[in-house]
Order: C-alpha cells, then sequence, then structure tokens
C-alpha cells in the first residue's frame, strides 16, 4: 500500500512539473519553439477567407492570396477562357515552389446520376490538372478527386445553386 501512495505520488508530480514547463504564446523563454530561421510555429494560420489553410503566411510563393474554385458551365468539363490567368497564377506559384502540392477537388450539381456526377466531377479535376501541366507543373504536385454531386457549396434546386456547385476547388496542400 506504501508502495502504491509513492508511485502514485510520484506520477502527480511528474504530471504537474510537465504542465509548468508550457511557458504560453508571447513568452520570451529562449527555449520557445521559434527560430530566426522562419520555422516559427505562429507562421502557420488561418487563411485570408478564414478557412484552415495548410499554407505557411511567411511563404512567398503562396503569400497573396488567389481565388479557389473555378466554376463549370452544365455538362461541361473544359475550362472557360476566363480562368486562364488563375491557372495560371497558380502554375506560376507551384513551378517556383517545386515542394508545394495541390488538390483539385471536382464537383458536380445534384441533375444526373450519381456514378454520372463523379466522372463529370473528375473530368473537371483533370481538365484544370491538365492546364497546370501545359504550364509548366509536374504530376507529381497535382492530385485530384472526385466528389461529384456529394459535397454541394450551395443547396437549392435552382440554377444559381447549380452554377456553385458545378465547381473545382483548388486546395493548397504544401
Amino acid at each position: 500500500m506504501n508502495r502504491f501512495k509513492w508511485l502514485t505520488l510520484s506520477a502527480l508530480i511528474f504530471f504537474v512539473s510537465g504542465c509548468t514547463l508550457y511557458s504560453g504564446p508571447g513568452s520570451s523563454d529562449s527555449s520557445s519553439m521559434s527560430s530566426a530561421d522562419g520555422n516559427d510555429p505562429s507562421s502557420y494560420g488561418m487563411g485570408m477567407d478564414g478557412e484552415n489553410s495548410m499554407e505557411r503566411i511567411g511563404d512567398d510563393s503562396f503569400a497573396e492570396p488567389l481565388d479557389t474554385i473555378i466554376y463549370f458551365d452544365f455538362d461541361r468539363s473544359d475550362l472557360r477562357l476566363e480562368y486562364d490567368d488563375l491557372v495560371s497564377a497558380y502554375a506560376a506559384r507551384l513551378n517556383a515552389n517545386t515542394l508545394a502540392t495541390v488538390r483539385l477537388e471536382g464537383h458536380a450539381d445534384e441533375r444526373g446520376s450519381r456514378e454520372y456526377n463523379i466522372g463529370l466531377g473528375e473530368r473537371r479535376a483533370q481538365a484544370v490538372r491538365r492546364a497546370m501541366m501545359l504550364n509548366g507543373v509536374s504530376a507529381s504536385q497535382i492530385t485530384t478527386v472526385s466528389y461529384g454531386e456529394e459535397r454541394p457549396m450551395a443547396f437549392g434546386s435552382n440554377e444559381s445553386s447549380y452554377q456553385q456547385n458545378r465547381r473545382v476547388e483548388i486546395v493548397v496542400i504544401n
């Protein structure tokens, strides 16, 4: 019984002493995780649109936010001319940072079968992938996935909702 008390007391001291080592944010403790080389954990954070972002805030290649959505016409997977500049901008940033990768998420509106919409979302993601690769981006920097109609951006059975759901979202991984 005495051994159990000592073991419990030592475990309690161990856990309590571990809690006192945390110096909190903004501390000037020299053992903090920040460093002068830019690997400070506080350099990661929320994106400009308020969503969680995997982008480094201090990384110049993705410092200025770009639109992340490319919209498509009904039952089409070809890129509209209005998105050429956006695709070129992403390609330039990916070419400048060859360690960066993006995930292209293809979506469709609710019209059509589930299987057809999965295929349509994939064709849309592949169209954006091809456009980026034509701008010099390595295939290893791009992954594609299709959600079809499974992840709508807008709920409703009208043209405005359908248009918002016919899209490819560009997600910067790192």
